[in-house]
């Protein structure tokens, strides 16, 4: 199931890893009771039905169902297949991911990342070349001489160029390799042309330095200005940032980062001693991308161009972090002039007039209230009135948190309105559907019941292995799962319900088991023993019973063999 990557790697990954730190990095997590709880990543909804236990090492979500482990977790919200998730827990964790030589059977669905990560990289040097060797490649560098952009810092962030060309790309590789990498695009008789032409070339790559993608810019005003990868297996632009690879290398906890617009804004705060800017992939700031850089730096500052455009921008970015300002977190909007953009301004300023800009930044409860009071006439009740009403939606948005107690203040001291109330919606819906849980739990079929309570609890197996299972018995739906969990506990006596379950990743039993784990049994100790044992005990009477019946029937039918017979006398003896 894990391909190339060693089970007991995988393993060892799971009992190293807090899911509780893992998911709260990038879902804002709360203490509720024996669980940390959220509203769901994976659904729309406003009462928090999504828990993580730290007992278990699981995350479950009562509305829709969803839940898993770590790597489950990551799979699901990141978009990855098994393999990156894996990669990317042991990044989080700090290790290198080590490889088998010899190959596992799967049933998992292969992809070709690897083969689409080796394209890009081989087209990022094919890129890096053609900036230095193609006969027309000296117009690019006065391009990028003009834009004040030095040979080191090219270097640095690996710029290239891409000539103007409809198959210079698209000769080095098949149609198929460059149209899955998205370097071409594919023509009706399954050729491929170059997607990127004429352009300097930018490689965006992931916090491992792998080349991911690309973004184009023309060198003249021809449209469109910048142009970047379709998304990929390997890419995906709503949670990339350009830069943070080489943020992270300079400094791989940052005190701050700034999110500025484009690719040499990047470059040239960096030039200039900035070395902790990163811009989103001509998309707005998501939650994501937030959460992504959350995970480095405590302290975020937007820096968009100085237009109305840029005003725009810093405001859906607030309105996107609003989730994650969880205690601790800061986000700062710096405002430039209109017409000047965060290239312009550090050539002109300097490194040290920057930093003092971004120390003098609005606060982002200020940007807030200033942009929320716009139009208002506050000395009135009907503008104070209409002042809450706008603001009542977004900071319900907030995690709970002396943040949160701190913005509803300013918006009762601006409005004079004592006793305001801000709190998530709440409804019976959680209520209900754990009280149902709650039902299904105690009237589960005794199979279904010690299949549960032995994936939560696996040493439960020593009870099972004195009771001498007769396994060609138990003809139960459900009967040969349990054998399989047995045998694998008693191979591994020491694993975890969150390693447990990843025996059964990508196996049509996955859907079952994700269902039987997350039933909720208020037993420990001897109680929690004694259910198990009477499971057992009801499950082996059950198989005894039903094995009785088949052999009544057939010597009623056709008659029984001298062993069948035998066996008859023993079992009715027995009752």
């Amino acid at each position: 199931m894990a391909g190339m990557i060693p089970r007991s790697f995988i393993d060892d990954l799971l009992v190293r890893v807090d899911i509780i730190d893992l998911i709260d990095s990038y879902v804002p997590l709360k203490k509720s009771g024996s669980s940390h709880v959220a509203c769901c990543p994976f659904h729309t909804e406003k009462t928090p039905s999504f828990a993580v236990t730290r007992s278990k090492q699981l995350y479950h979500c009562f509305g829709c169902g969803v839940g898993g482990n770590a790597i489950s977790f990551l799979i699901d919200y990141n978009h990855l297949n098994f393999v990156e998730a894996v990669e990317e827990l042991a990044d989080f964790m700090g290790l290198d991911v080590p490889k088998e030589t010899n190959t596992h059977h799967t049933t998992q669905k292969q992809d070709n990342s690897g083969d689409i990560l080796q394209t890009l990289t081989l087209a990022n040097q094919f890129y890096i070349a053609q900036l230095r060797e193609h006969s027309i490649a000296q117009t690019a560098i006065d391009y990028l001489k003009k834009r004040g952009i030095n040979g080191k810092i090219a270097q640095q962030y690996q710029i290239g160029f891409a000539p103007d060309s409809w198959d210079n790309i698209s000769q080095q590789f098949t149609a198929k390799q460059v149209v899955d990498a998205g370097l071409a695009s594919e023509k009706q008789n399954k050729s491929a042309y170059d997607r990127f032409r004429g352009r300097i070339m930018f490689p965006i790559r992931d916090r491992r330095g792998r080349v991911i993608a690309f973004g184009g810019r023309v060198l003249d005003d021809s449209q469109p200005k910048y142009l970047n990868s379709p998304e990929t297996s390997v890419f995906h632009k709503g949670r990339e940032v350009y830069g943070l690879y080489e943020v992270l290398k300079c400094n791989p906890k940052p005190k701050q980062i700034v999110i500025v617009e484009g690719y040499l804004d990047v470059i040239a705060l960096a030039q200039f001693g900035i070395n902790y800017g990163v811009a989103t992939l001509g998309t707005a700031i998501s939650q994501a991308h937030l959460e992504l850089l959350f995970r480095f730096s405590p302290h975020i500052i937007f820096c968009f161009d100085g237009d109305k455009a840029g005003r725009e921008a810093s405001w859906r970015g607030v309105l996107s972090a609003l989730p994650s300002l969880k205690d601790g977190r800061q986000i700062k909007i710096m405002q430039l002039d209109s017409g000047v953009d965060p290239d312009d301004f550090i050539r002109q300023q300097g490194c040290e007039q920057f930093e003092q800009a971004i120390t003098d930044a609005q606060s982002l409860s200020e940007f807030f209230f200033e942009r929320l009071s716009l139009g208002l006439d506050l000395e009135h009740m009907e503008g104070r009135a209409s002042l809450v009403n706008k603001a009542e939606g977004y900071l319900k948005t907030l995690p709970d948190g002396i943040f949160k107690n701190l913005m509803v203040e300013r918006l009762q001291n601006l409005t004079n309105i004592q006793g305001l109330t801000i709190s998530p919606q709440t409804s019976d819906k959680h209520v209900a559907v754990k009280r149902k849980q709650k039902l299904a739990d105690s009237n589960l079929s005794p199979v279904r019941r010690a299949i549960s309570l032995l994936l939560q609890n696996p040493k439960l197996v020593a009870d099972i292995n004195e009771k001498n299972i007769n396994w060609s018995q138990l003809k139960l739906a459900g009967a040969d799962l349990l054998q399989r969990l047995v045998e694998i506990i008693n191979q591994h006596p020491d694993i975890n319900l969150p390693r447990l379950i990843e025996y059964f990743r990508g196996e049509q039993e996955e859907r079952y088991i994700n269902i039987m784990m997350n039933h909720d049994f208020p037993l420990s100790g001897a109680a929690l023993t004694a259910d198990f044992i009477g499971a057992i005990e009801r499950l082996q009477q059950q198989g005894k019973e039903n094995c009785l019946n088949e052999l009544i029937a057939k010597e009623k039918a056709s008659g029984l063999d001298a062993s069948e017979q035998q066996q008859l006398l023993t079992m009715l003896g027995d009752r």
